[in-house]
């Protein structure tokens, strides 16, 4: 008998469940009409898209946090200008700012960075956009261009501090996916294939990239309940320091 609900165990919890989420992942609403890449403020094709989440916005910034990440600093004239000097000085600069892409018309909901040493002319950055549609649960999509980037250089368009990112997405897909299964957060993770119709091509910035076409794509676990303990049993309340007499 034991034997029995051990293998039924190990079936469920490593070989059903598994597969449900990952179906489950597949039929978020958001993924029917989901982009591929994102646009740059002029509407220039910027990075492509190689990377979803589902979950709260708490949840996400727990999970990527969690995974070594930084949330990075919003974009504005200070901040470009430490950029600078952290560039020529070779200042580390752990939380430095993204430029603006966009995604269903607004700029990224969400930017994360890990730093490479105290070079700051590299670095590790994602960016996400929450989807309007839900799942049943009521957890959005988070669309991600996760991407490397490899020097500081003056955009070839604009003239403006922006970075030279490594042309092989797919590497930074895979350092982010591994730094948050790491984590112990994911649900479930999986990939959707052919994801990318076409596997190459240049960023708003004209540096060009390359790809195997997939979106990594997983389920952040919930929160749990309010009130419930990490081990997802009803908190005990605590005793008050004030005693109170009953009223007669």
């Amino acid at each position: 008998m034991c034997l029995l609900a051990a293998g039924f165990y190990g079936v469920t919890a490593y070989v059903a469940a598994p597969r449900f989420w990952r179906h489950y992942a597949r039929h978020h609403p958001a993924l029917a009409n989901l982009p591929v890449t994102t646009l740059t403020g002029d509407g220039t094709p910027g990075d492509p898209l190689n990377f979803a989440l589902v979950g709260t916005k708490r949840e996400v910034v727990q999970c990527v946090v969690a995974g070594g990440w930084r949330p990075a600093d919003p974009l504005s004239l200070k901040s470009s200008l430490e950029i600078v000097e952290a560039s020529v000085l070779g200042k580390p600069y752990a939380s430095a700012p993204v430029s603006n892409l966009f995604l269903w018309g607004r700029k990224q909901d969400l930017a994360f960075e890990k730093p490479v040493g105290n070079n700051p002319r590299q670095r590790h950055h994602v960016r996400f956009w929450e989807s309007a549609e839900r799942d049943a649960t009521g957890r959005p999509l988070w669309a991600g261009a996760a991407i490397f980037d490899r020097a500081v250089e003056l955009s070839r368009r604009t003239g403006q501090v922006t970075h030279q990112i490594d042309g092989d997405i797919d590497r930074e897909r895979e350092t982010l996916a591994q730094d948050l299964r790491g984590t112990n957060r994911l649900l479930s993770h999986t990939y959707v294939d052919e994801f990318q119709p076409v596997k190459s091509g240049k960023n708003g910035g004209g540096d060009r990239w390359h790809s195997d076409g997939r979106l990594f794509l997983a389920i952040v676990s919930p929160e749990p309940p309010s009130g419930t303990d990490t081990r997802g049993t009803p908190a005990s309340p605590r005793p008050s320091r004030h005693h109170s007499t009953p009223a007669p």
